[in-house]
């Protein structure tokens, strides 16, 4: 029988350590060159949108954006295309899907937290662990359906009345699929993730500190808020960063649910303002994609398509930035 050979051993070991770190290495590589040929793309071909429109101009209000987007499909020619655009309500019904849902969404996320981390029984809260990561998986168009099925018909019947609709029956028609009803199943959606991130930074807040304020007589919900939220706070601000990334991008939902028209909602109207149509960007580009054999349509989505990567891009980097003093504390989220 041969001898073992310890320097043998280690050698081949090390080679197979070397090729493990070069494939790895290439992997990372190749998903970065993957990424960065994409974004490429997408701004080559959606310059010709913005340099027709003057840049600064695409994003400003001026007409209706549906009028405007048909415009592109039915009168651009092969020598005369048209890219006419002012996507101001598109932009406008983005932010407000997005920061409403994200704003409501925060509030729920912390205090659901705070009760799985700090007073939820032992096996309620192996329960709803699982339970939280389980929603966070759920299909968008899960959701979708449930909005346009059951939601959109409940909330036309209970909340838009005929006065309601009568108010502003000169610039727009009330439906059951509108503004609220995206909010709504938005924050649904984007709340899981932020309670399973809010969650683990709790619990890795040292039970050192939680114990010794608890040891100096303050009560256990001041405890809470002064230790565990504030440090913290990092991993919340991410919660809410990725979040915010994830309802940016959500199409096929909010295609379902939010209205189906490019209208800007107007404040002004009130509680009205909830039920008017609102079509983000993302959904925007599902309701035409149909379109896109027309170079000029698929120019307009593909700009489209740049602010959406770009915010998310932008997004992601605060997320990053955001977590960054947690590590002081040794806490990884």
């Amino acid at each position: 029988m041969r001898p073992f050979s310890p320097e043998k051993s280690r050698s081949s070991s090390g080679a197979a350590d070397r090729r493990a770190e070069l494939m790895l290495g290439a992997s990372a590589v190749g998903v970065l060159a993957l990424i960065a040929l994409m974004t490429v793309t997408v701004f080559i071909n959606a310059w010709p949108s913005f340099s027709h429109n003057s840049f600064y101009k695409w994003f400003l209000p001026g007409g209706d954006v549906d009028v405007q987007l048909r415009s592109i499909i039915t009168e651009s020619t092969p020598g005369h295309p048209i890219y006419h655009l002012r996507a101001w309500p598109l932009l406008w019904a983005t932010m407000l899907t997005t920061g409403l849902a994200v704003l409501i969404g925060i509030s729920f996320s912390i205090l659901a937290a705070v009760f799985i981390v700090e007073f939820a029984p032992g096996g309620l809260r192996q329960i709803l662990d699982p339970v939280v990561r389980l929603l966070a998986g759920v299909p968008s168009v899960v959701y979708g359906l449930i909005g346009i099925l059951a939601i959109a018909p409940w909330v036309e019947h209970n909340f838009i009345s005929e006065q309601r609709k009568e108010s502003v029956a000169g610039v727009v028609q009330l439906t059951g699929a509108n503004l609220g009803v995206a909010v709504l199943i938005l924050t649904v959606m984007i709340t899981p993730i932020m309670v399973a991130i809010i969650v683990n930074a709790l619990s890795a807040v040292p039970r050192a500190w939680t114990e010794g304020s608890t040891a100096l007589g303050v009560n256990r919900w001041r405890t809470t808020w002064r230790i565990s939220l504030r440090t913290a706070r990092p991993a919340i601000i991410a919660a809410a960063v990725l979040a915010t990334a994830r309802a940016l991008g959500e199409a096929i939902m909010l295609a379902l649910v939010s209205g189906g028209r490019g209208f800007a909602p107007n404040l002004l109207d009130g509680t009205t303002a909830l039920f008017e149509p609102a079509r983000p960007l993302a959904a925007t580009i599902i309701h035409y994609y149909e379109d896109l054999s027309n170079p000029a349509m698929a120019a307009t989505l593909y700009a489209m398509a740049a602010v959406l990567l770009v915010s998310s891009a932008l997004l992601s980097l605060a997320g990053w930035g955001a977590k960054q003093p947690l590590k002081r504390y040794g806490i990884r989220t």
